[in-house]
């Protein structure tokens, strides 16, 4: 199963959402959300430890919806685990048939739920996307030989177009893409104008498939939480006057959400979705956004 890759690969306009693994044991929920996205996503993105916060193995999630007949995204952070960890769960995720992944270094510790606990940040993004590209040529992190064979992995990064530093990002950009980056997941957008500059002023020349972060904001009050506490993102007034000026700000956020995921199709090749909690609600998103049920 890799509808992904043959998607990405093909031009087509890519659609992925974001789901968080239980913190617990029963994957009721998980599953739920994830059921409400088939036919509709071309894959689910699985997180690691999202925001430092301790929750079920992305790996264990990503197979219980590959179970499901859902191709998972499974995000692979830095901050947990050296680079001996890493490269043995990367072999795992290929032998589990767990293709798609996503490169990232990580959130802080202090930014989670175990501020005392050891970050290892033994790698960061590039140095893992360079070790994945290993992978998949057959040699392990240190150049030599897998004698069991190469893996296949079509592997992803994160990008924030938002970033204050412009030839920083144009220098991390270029950076994960010779070290292996197939595709490009952005943080948040809230500012289509610099997504347009950041599109045409440094990722167009690449020819690799970026999908615009949309964020489903479900209240004036919830839009306000994220610019205190999302670092690089400024939601601007007027959505956050919007949402409060509305007697049914959730539908309001979900009308939002639309008319971003048609201004990233003008701009880009997908779009990355987020509702956290709420994922039941991206198949309206879409609908009002004209986006049709995938033809698989």
């Amino acid at each position: 199963m890799n509808n992904f890759r043959q998607a990405a690969t093909a031009g087509e306009f890519l659609i992925t959402a974001e789901v968080a693994p239980p913190k617990g044991g029963d994957i009721t929920h998980m599953v739920q959300m994830a059921n409400c996205l088939k036919g509709r996503v071309h894959a689910v993105n699985i997180t690691d430890g999202s925001r430092a916060v301790m929750r079920m193995s992305p790996f264990a999630a990503s197979l219980i919806l590959l179970q499901q007949g859902i191709e998972p995204v499974c995000q692979f952070a830095c901050r947990d685990r050296n680079r001996i960890g890493l490269q043995g769960d990367l072999l795992g995720a290929h032998a589990l048939g767990i293709h798609n992944v996503l490169a990232l270094t990580g959130d802080p510790i202090v930014a989670g739920d175990c501020p005392t606990a050891k970050a290892v940040f033994d790698l960061e993004a590039v140095r893992l996307l360079k070790i994945i590209n290993n992978l998949n040529q057959g040699l392990d992190g240190n150049d030599k030989p897998l004698p069991d064979g190469a893996v296949d992995l079509f592997v992803g990064a994160a990008v924030d177009p938002q970033s204050k530093s412009r030839s920083g990002l144009e220098r991390r950009f270029e950076q994960k893409v010779a070290a292996g980056a197939q595709f490009f997941q952005s943080q948040l957008i809230s500012d289509f104008e610099i997504f347009d500059k950041f599109m045409h002023q440094i990722a167009n020349s690449y020819h690799k498939p970026v999908l615009a972060g949309i964020f489903l904001l479900k209240s004036a009050k919830n839009a306000e939480f994220i610019n205190r506490n999302v670092p690089g993102v400024d939601i601007p007034q007027h959505i956050i006057d919007r949402l409060a000026r509305s007697t049914t700000p959730l539908q309001e956020g979900i009308q939002i959400a639309a008319e971003q995921v048609l201004l990233a199709r003008q701009l880009c090749q997908g779009v990355h979705l987020m509702a956290v909690k709420r994922e039941d609600l991206i198949p309206q998103i879409l609908d009002l956004a004209g986006i049709k049920p995938l033809d698989r």
